[in-house]
């Protein structure tokens, strides 16, 4: 498979976050992948230097950007989505079924979410399997749902970007104990990743370095993962995966900035608006996980 697809990791180490510019070196025109927006949560402050790095290699390179994709509604980082657009321009994009994520968690915040979305927050909203182009590269998206209900993959050439469905064949694949998670369905959808050509590339939004090596890495293969793979391989039967996974799950810790994170990144990164001190106020839910 010829690979036309030129690709750029920014790795954040505070959330082990790999953002991605994607671009077609024919044409310049580029997408981004996953960002990530600085977050203290001890002050509730945010940077844009991640952001800033992402914003300088596309100036520098003298892309111009098509898309601002997100692979789901994140739980673990904030999304630079918005400063990326106020910046560089481009449409914000997610799955259409964001629109099950901002009911469920509409409901957890106590949101008017019928109001909020009477402008839906993202730019564009993909129907499962469409197409499109970042220049001149033909891309298309696959719902990969089980992590979230709205998770989607995206294949541009001959790269897949797979969020946090999988992690590297050393580690595994995501947590599914979120609203509306199911381990049965993320098996299914690793699936239906492992169907692409096996050398197709493939890279991951996060990794946690185990204690089998020493470096970060984005970036493995169809194959590898197919085959060597810790939690779903060729030799893995979905009953074994699911008790593994549910298991696995009822061990971990709500993630560390899940609560502002998803109330901000459910709605494209746009902050709550402004109160008439001109602050911007997060929602906490007491007792609520």
């Amino acid at each position: 498979m010829k690979q036309t697809t030129q690709v750029k990791a920014f790795f954040d180490s505070v959330t082990n976050t790999f953002s991605y510019v994607v671009s077609d070196p024919d044409t310049q025109r580029c997408a981004v992948i996953d960002s990530v927006l600085d977050y203290d949560a001890a002050s509730a402050t945010t940077k844009t230097e991640q952001a800033d790095l992402i914003i300088t290699y596309i100036q520098q390179n003298s892309l111009s950007i098509d898309w601002i994709l997100e692979t789901h509604v994140h739980a673990d980082h904030l999304s630079a989505a918005q400063y990326l657009k106020q910046k560089l321009g481009g449409k914000i994009a997610i799955s259409h079924k964001i629109e099950i994520v901002q009911q469920i968690f509409g409901e957890i915040y106590h949101l008017d979410i019928k109001s909020l979305n009477a402008t839906q927050s993202f730019d564009y909203l993909f129907a499962d399997h469409e197409t499109f182009l970042i220049g001149n590269i033909k891309a298309y998206n696959i719902p990969t749902p089980g992590h979230t209900p709205a998770c989607l993959s995206y294949v541009v050439g001959d790269a897949v970007f797979v969020g946090d469905t999988l992690f590297m064949p050393d580690y595994g694949t995501a947590r599914c104990d979120f609203p509306k998670g199911s381990a049965a369905t993320l098996f299914d959808s690793v699936k239906t990743l492992y169907s692409l050509p096996d050398q197709m590339r493939m890279f991951l939004c996060h990794d946690y370095l185990p204690e089998s090596r020493d470096q970060y890495q984005y970036e493995t293969s169809v194959y590898s993962q197919k085959h060597k793979n810790i939690h779903i391989n060729t030799t893995t039967e979905k009953a074994d995966f699911v008790e593994m996974r549910n298991r696995r799950d009822a061990t971990l810790s709500m993630p560390k900035l899940i609560l502002p994170a998803i109330q901000i990144n459910m709605f494209a990164g746009k902050f709550p608006q402004p109160e008439d001190n001109d602050i911007s106020y997060l929602k906490i839910p007491l007792n609520y996980f």
